[in-house]
């Protein structure tokens, strides 16, 4: 069973994690399935722990779900062949809420009062403890840990007539992000939530509809590109077509902008800007802001690698690959002992000495969160003969946590909390170490900085800015809560 990031740069476990991706088709002529599993391929690098998919044939809901990657679960004709029908949603987990556990594993799945009810969710509710408390009491009994079920319950208790009421009303009590794909037998409900915090987008194959966290994910399917689900927008799609409705007041949006600095795979359109070419601006954007005497400009790979490019392209560097990873290594096996536990590391990377022996390096990357990668690097590269090194970070230093669907460590282990930048300068062993403003990131995304009383995109885990309340969070002071009030959605 593999459960490994495909994506992934870190040598220790050393990134922030995203919690999944989600993708969901309606109107695929028997293949549905099969389609969700293809882009649940392309969404792989999102989560990494669980994926699951489940059908709907028009009479019955089918599901599978198995921990490890899509590959091994969902490349078999039989368990294809037991996901029949036309419309299907799928998941692909890594956990910031619940334990790693199959019950965990998405999409959930109850049947309701008006029948199935299946949901794929991508981000994270931060009244989730609260609301379940309040539902265990009114009597309802939950099957996971996860901040998901919580929509489930919601939906099932609440007092309107109609599914689409109910689940309105549902959305309507949760705070934090959710981009959510659920499949019903009356259709297939699509939204964002009214800050627009995870990313969402819609596409079109033949006359099926699919819906995606991602637009690579549309491109491996062959699926023409449509537009982005805008933040506070639910879209339903039945047998009857296709409509779109905003049922929240309208709140300036607050997009996660750590999808463009890390999350997002380089090949994707993220809210309209190419991923590639913002995190290749932001690499020239340090350049500019933190330029350094220097022979080579190193990625650390593979996510170091755009910024790289842009820095190379600004300074007049030379861009070299000084660090050779290995396509092949899943999980470092865990041996006893330091030494053998360091040589398993050099199963993932490996310094290209003959490039560096002598050589004054910088070395970029998207991020240093509890530094341990970013020690290991600098000292590979000393070992190999570097002069000096370095080190150029492409996004502001991460000092508070995430509530909103990534996987952050406290903050007492964030090391840009804990220390200056030149106290980990000192940490890492490098010879200079800097980070990109927040106004010189908010740059390469195409604005003239950040506005400070209406920042365009959620940026807490750099300013400690929440955009919501986070109700579970005891330490934590709330914000006044958005009004999301809005009309009923007529029957």
């Amino acid at each position: 069973m593999i459960i490994t990031n495909p994506f992934d740069s870190d040598l220790n476990g050393d990134k922030l994690r995203e919690e999944c991706g989600i993708f969901g088709i309606w109107g695929a002529d028997g293949t549905a399935a099969a389609m969700v599993a293809l882009g649940l391929h392309a969404l792989q690098h999102r989560g990494q722990e669980a994926a699951g998919i489940t059908s709907w044939d028009g009479a019955m809901f089918h599901t599978h779900r198995a921990m490890g990657h899509v590959a091994g679960n969902f490349d078999r004709d039989d368990v294809i062949r037991a996901l029949p029908g036309d419309a299907a949603c799928g998941h692909v987990r890594y956990s910031t809420t619940g334990e790693t556990a199959l019950r965990n594993v998405q999409p959930l799945f109850a049947e309701l009062y008006s029948g199935g009810f299946a949901v794929s969710h991508n981000g994270n509710i931060s009244n989730a403890a609260k609301l379940r408390n309040e539902l265990v009491r009114r009597g309802s009994i939950f099957q996971s840990t996860s901040d998901t079920e919580t929509i489930i319950h919601l939906v099932a208790m609440s007092s309107y007539r109609t599914l689409l009421d109910r689940f309105i009303d549902a959305l309507k009590q949760l705070e934090g992000a959710y981009s959510l794909v659920c499949m019903t037998p009356e259709g297939m409900l699509i939204c964002r939530d009214p800050l627009g915090i995870r990313p969402l987008v819609m596409g079109r194959l033949g006359e099926s509809y699919i819906f995606a966290s991602e637009t690579v994910a549309l491109d491996v399917c062959g699926a023409e590109f449509i537009r982005h689900i805008d933040p506070g927008e639910l879209v339903i799609v039945s047998d009857k077509g296709l409509r779109s409705i905003r049922p929240f007041a309208e709140v300036p949006p607050r997009p996660c902008v750590f999808e463009h600095v890390y999350f997002s795979r380089p090949d994707s359109i993220v809210d309209g800007s190419s991923v590639y070419s913002v995190r290749k601006a932001i690499g020239a954007q340090l350049a500019i802001e933190d330029p350094v005497e220097a022979d080579i400009v190193i990625p650390v790979p593979d996510s170091g690698v755009p910024a790289a490019i842009g820095y190379a392209q600004q300074s007049g560097i030379p861009f070299e690959l000084g660090i050779i990873r290995s396509h092949y290594v899943g999980r470092t096996f865990i041996q006893p002992g330091d030494k053998v536990r360091h040589l398993g590391v050099k199963l993932k990377h490996n310094a290209n000495r003959a490039l560096i022996k002598g050589k004054r390096i910088i070395l970029i990357d998207d991020s240093i969160v509890r530094g341990t990668t970013s020690v290991k690097i600098v000292q590979m590269m000393r070992d190999a003969g570097a002069t000096e090194v370095h080190m150029r970070i492409a996004s502001p230093p991460t000092r508070h946590s995430c509530y909103y669907g990534v996987d952050t460590p406290e903050r007492a282990k964030l090391l840009a909390a804990q220390m200056t930048v030149q106290e980990m300068a000192r940490h890492i062993d490098a010879d200079s170490l800097a980070f990109v403003s927040v106004d010189g990131m908010y740059k390469a995304l195409g604005e003239s900085g950040r506005k400070e009383s209406c920042p365009q995109y959620c940026d807490a885990c750099f300013t400690g800015d929440y955009p919501t309340r986070l109700t579970d969070q005891e330490d934590v002071a709330p914000a006044d809560q958005l009004s999301l009030l809005a009309e009923r959605v007529p029957a």
